[in-house]
């Protein structure tokens, strides 16, 4: 059995009351065992956290915050691999759709021009997969929160979330389904919350990663949207917030998988 270990920290001051938001949470999906546990503190003494269900297995805790120093703990472990995620009509149309930071619809010439010869999905995916991997390079530091895909095209840089966004429209405005996937990913260097995009070929999701900064079949699921306006792992809302530190890790204790990127991979 597949055994996945992950914790993040997040070290978090609250400077004027405000409502904090985490999607740092494993999804516990069918076929897979998670064990986990969460610990949030405000200047030392636990918090009132309320837990939701978000979309596709995201889990979302939510606490008000007057102020001071809100400390996070996160730890879990994954033992199996989860069931592959269904596809449905509605996902084709929601994720086909242009989204804040995954604007389709800019694209759909210059996605035309570049890879409108192409008719068979699965091609589609492995062609735009690569030649964003090709043009972009990755920068921390080099793009905003609030850039989005047109942004990272034009910039020619960017982190995992940028790749992820500029792949998503791109295979959008090729008639694709796609979404982005907030993940824990063993072997990412830099090891930090990754993003990766799930695409819709016949009844499956493929997994593409187009940093190819961690194999890609020993992601865990965090959270699944339109883009990273639905899988931050943190958003406040009204208030002040500064977020000091941030520490994340994974492991696979069999040991890491080769992903030389040319399989077909389900996120699991």
């Amino acid at each position: 059995m597949t055994e996945r270990v992950v914790s993040s920290r997040l070290d978090l001051e609250v400077t004027d009351p405000t409502t904090l938001e985490l999607q740092i949470a494993v999804a516990p999906l069918p076929g897979a065992d998670v064990v986990d546990t969460l610990s949030i503190t405000v200047d030392g003494e636990p918090a009132e956290v309320t837990e939701f269900a978000g979309s596709h297995g995201t889990r979302v805790h939510r606490l008000p915050v007057e102020s001071g120093k809100v400390l996070v703990q996160y730890d879990a472990t994954v033992t199996g691999l989860a069931d592959p995620a269904p596809t449905t009509e509605l996902e084709r149309a929601i994720y086909l759709r242009p989204s804040r930071y995954a604007e389709a619809d800019k694209f759909f010439g210059f996605a035309a021009t570049e890879f409108g010869s192409i008719e068979d999905d699965a091609d589609v995916v492995t062609a735009v997969a690569d030649w964003v991997g090709a043009r972009l390079s990755y920068v921390p530091g080099s793009s905003d929160p609030i850039d989005g895909a047109a942004d990272t095209l034009l910039a020619g840089a960017g982190v995992c979330r940028d790749y992820a966004h500029l792949v998503v429209a791109m295979l959008r405005a090729l008639n694709v389904p796609a979404r982005l996937v907030a993940v824990y990913a063993p072997g990412c260097d830099p090891m930090d919350f990754h993003a990766v995009v799930e695409a819709m070929v016949g009844d499956r999701w493929l997994v593409v990663d187009s940093t190819a900064l961690a194999p890609r079949q020993t992601l865990v699921r965090i959270a699944t949207g339109r883009d990273a306006a639905d899988t931050a792992f943190l958003t406040n809302y009204r208030g002040a917030m500064t977020l000091n530190s941030s520490e994340v890790t994974a492991v696979v204790t069999e040991g890491l998988p080769v992903d030389d990127g040319t399989e077909a991979v389900v996120l699991r």
